[in-house]
């Protein structure tokens, strides 16, 4: 996958929370524009709007939401990676979050100008 990606920024500001494997998942676990949980025999991990994660469990610096403009079929390969390696290569951390029709990559807030920057040297579109 080489051909420049289109993205948007997802509206507010998030929260990555992981809580013990056993544990139920919370009420202030869903609802807001984005929202994900995932349960391993590991940990329980969400992925949800800040505002609603209580002070335990709010991270000190939150994440903000880059939508990759799909949907992409499975065959096509190297999707992500294309997005993600410029950032890589800039030293930002991400976490990634695919769906079936795309993916979600977040970003701590703190990089926000440095990953726009790089994504836009690679090609990569901002879209409204």
């Amino acid at each position: 996958m080489s051909k420049p990606l289109k993205f948007r920024r997802i509206s507010g500001s998030y929260a990555i929370c992981r809580l013990p494997a056993a544990d139920p998942v919370p009420d202030w676990a869903a609802g807001g524009p984005f929202t994900s949980v995932t349960r391993t025999p590991e940990e329980l991990s969400i992925v949800c709007p800040a505002e609603r994660v209580p002070s335990q469990h709010k991270p000190e610096i939150p994440w903000f939401c880059l939508k990759l403009e799909g949907p992409f079929p499975f065959s096509e390969v190297g999707i992500l990676h294309s997005f993600i390696a410029p950032l890589a290569a800039d030293g930002i951390p991400i976490f990634a979050i695919s769906t079936y029709d795309t993916d979600y990559v977040f970003i701590q807030e703190t990089f926000a100008d440095r990953t726009l920057a790089a994504l836009k040297h690679a090609g990569h579109q901002l879209v409204a």
